[in-house]
């Protein structure tokens, strides 16, 4: 049997409803804390509850289970639950373990991401030092994130966005979680790391160029300082935490972490991935 962890958030849903599609004939489980918020219809696969901070939980949740997929938490205290989830796959007899890792650049030394980038090395090597066969996917940013940070109306207002010149590189959700369906339905994966993002990069600027020439008038760039950016989002309303977000992942992006070199996306889909204009065209114009 094969869990899918995070069942019910966006990419553990992307994960399930590609498996379901591809491997009509396996039977996968996922990892809920609360099945009601399922974005899956649950008569598809085996319902399993169980929460990374409580391991006894997952002790239960974890029985028969032969792959495991771990998706990363997004919690302050995300290493420690990630390590609650891999003793217990050693406990319990997984005899192959899946991570969702974050595709990052290893030159640079000053990682703005901070406890976030530790808590992805840092769960790399636990799983490798554990002794359970591993497949570790590096997910590059999400394109869905490029609207959270400029907004739909980036075709009209400009974007207004502190990267700097930084280089990013985005795939879509749905293409990961299919990539990772993929693998976790054949065989062939043990002790790899995959590059789960796409090829080339681009700064915020050349996005802006992109949807000039997509929509045919100039859509600007201006990138301001951090706090000048923190004082328009407080003064249009947006919430404390999505302040932070956006901020933060500015700040990376300015830092370069995300321009990252190579891709093994192609070779897990069997098919060239949705380029950046393509998705840009698709959730700007169309």
């Amino acid at each position: 049997m094969i869990l899918i962890t995070g069942a019910s958030g966006n990419l553990g849903t992307a994960v399930i409803k590609n498996f379901v599609k591809l491997f009509p004939d396996i039977r996968i489980a996922g990892l809920f804390r609360d099945p009601k918020k399922s974005k899956v219809s649950t008569e598809s696969i085996d319902i399993r509850i169980g929460d990374y901070s409580d391991k006894e939980s997952l002790v239960n949740a974890f029985k028969g289970i032969e792959k495991l997929l771990l998706i990363s938490s997004s919690n302050n205290d995300a290493l420690q639950e990630h390590k609650n989830v891999i003793d217990v796959a050693v406990e319990t007899g997984v005899r192959h373990i899946f991570y969702t890792s974050g595709a990052l650049n290893c030159n640079v030394e000053n990682s703005k991401l901070e406890s976030l980038a530790d808590s992805y090395i840092t769960t790399e090597n636990y799983i490798i030092k554990s002794g359970l066969p591993y497949t570790i996917f590096r997910n590059g940013l999400y394109a869905e994130t490029i609207p959270d940070f400029i907004g739909y109306e980036a075709l009209y207002t400009g974007i207004y966005f502190p990267a700097g010149m930084g280089k990013a590189s985005f795939i879509k959700r749905a293409e990961i979680g299919e990539a990772i369906a993929n693998v976790l339905g054949t065989e062939g994966h043990k002790n790899k790391v995959y590059l789960t993002t796409t090829q080339p990069t681009y700064s915020f600027n050349e996005i802006a160029q992109i949807l000039s020439e997509l929509s045919g008038a100039e859509v600007s760039y201006f990138s301001p300082e951090p706090e000048e950016y923190e004082t328009r989002l407080r003064e249009y309303g947006v919430s404390e935490g999505d302040i932070w977000f956006s901020k933060l992942f500015a700040e990376v992006i300015k830092n370069e972490e995300y321009d990252i070199k190579g891709s093994d996306i192609e070779q897990l889909l069997g098919r060239k991935p949705t380029d950046l204009k393509t998705y840009l065209k698709e959730t700007f114009l169309d």
